[in-house]
């Protein structure tokens, strides 16, 4: 029996077969359809008797290249690849959903998925329960005879909370519910939420996994059946990857292992950092002793990840002088990138939220994230140095 291979292997060597021309690097397959060898073939390969490609809207070898890839990775069945992380979280819903059935949710979740659950999935039917974070021994009550899904994120956008997974995986089981896990803070490198019950995970592959800021993409993976009505769904509906964006995806893969250890150990020295000057309030970061899941953190995860969110003492005002007097840091819309990345939640990816949802949920007006990047971790602590002192 061959012995196991690590992630880091999988993400560099998993591959498509190599054509005719015995390439090293695998192909871009910029076609929109595929031709067949003879009618029967044709007929058969459109009534899923056969494997292969039909047309690039239901599937192209470098989007299965992408899909197969975290499948691996996530040790998960299969897996089915997105156009965006916003993709691949509403066409999930909608194919595993019907009108009647209920979502519970942790209240702390990405900004665009708070509007999908209760802007769009509303005008169908499709209802949901928020539960909060920290109060899971309270989760129970509020599970009805429709829900069908649990979905929920950890670590957290954006206030970096940690669901304990394995606490989480006998919970969904318990009330035959099917669990998806968002992964994409840490990635299937630092934690694999299949192993702890997950039926699917998602990804956001605009995020850590492309890792550079160049395009956007996201991946479901597990069950097979749960994957097969993602995949027949989306064949129709149409929110499929396009294959350049595929094929840049796999191969960013294939350095995913090296950029979160070094994300990580810069995400630590900043979080330390920060838990030691005197214009923060608090820091919360999974590998840091002060944060309240510590120990569930070290239990699920291998490294802490590259996202830290503090309070910075001076409210909003103070925050946003703090903001504009930053000098390496981005600010944009985008995390996991290899350029240090520095955002205000409350006005920015959750200012649709209510004021009473952004209190609940951590969200605070003096919130400040940091997606840590790349570069040396002095300079980045260097220029969040420089921007307390000229924000005061």
């Amino acid at each position: 029996m061959a012995k196991k291979k690590h992630r880091d292997t999988i993400a560099v060597r998993t591959q498509l077969e190599k054509t005719q021309f015995n390439e090293h690097s695998v192909p871009l397959y910029l076609t929109s359809s595929f031709v067949y060898d003879d009618a029967e073939s044709m007929r058969a390969m459109f009534a899923d008797e056969i494997p292969g490609n039909i047309y690039s809207r239901f599937s192209n070898p470098n989007a299965t290249e992408l899909s197969d890839k975290i499948a691996q990775l996530e040790e998960a069945e299969a897996g089915f690849s997105f156009a965006s992380g916003m993709a691949a979280v509403f066409t999930t819903f909608t194919a595993l959903l019907k009108s009647g059935d209920h979502i519970l949710c942790c209240n702390s979740v990405f900004g665009s998925t708070h509007t999908v659950l209760e802007k769009q999935l509303s005008k169908f039917g499709i209802s949901h329960t928020y539960v909060d974070i920290h109060k899971t021994n309270e989760w129970g009550k509020e599970v009805k005879p429709n829900t069908k899904i649990i979905f929920v994120e950890t670590p957290s956008n954006p206030a970096i909370d940690i669901i304990d997974l394995d606490w989480l995986g006998k919970f969904s089981k318990k009330h035959k519910t099917i669990l998806i896990v968002d992964n994409c803070f840490a990635t299937p490198m630092l934690q694999q939420p299949i192993l702890f019950g997950a039926d699917l995970v998602i990804h956001s592959a605009t995020k850590y996994l492309d890792g550079q800021g160049r395009v956007l993409g996201g991946v479901v993976a597990g069950k097979k059946n749960l994957i097969d009505e993602i995949r027949t769904f989306a064949r129709s509906s149409g929110p499929a990857i396009s294959p350049f964006n595929a094929w840049i995806l796999s191969k960013s893969i294939e350095t995913l292992s090296v950029r979160m250890d070094r994300h990580s150990s810069n995400a630590l020295k900043i979080a330390q950092y920060l838990e030691k000057h005197a214009d923060v309030e608090s820091v919360k970061y999974p590998f840091l002793k002060s944060h309240p899941q510590y120990k569930i953190a070290k239990k699920q995860m291998s490294q802490g990840g590259g996202m830290i969110a503090f309070l910075i003492k001076g409210g909003l005002k103070r925050g946003r002088k703090f903001l504009d007097a930053l000098e390496l840091a981005s600010m944009t819309a985008n995390l996991g990138d290899t350029r240090t990345i520095v955002s205000h939640p409350a006005s920015t990816t959750h200012f649709k939220l209510t004021e009473q949802q952004r209190i609940e949920t951590g969200v605070l007006p003096n919130l400040i994230r940091i997606s840590a990047g790349l570069e040396h971790a002095d300079d980045i602590i260097a220029d969040i140095d420089q921007a307390f002192k000229k924000s005061k």
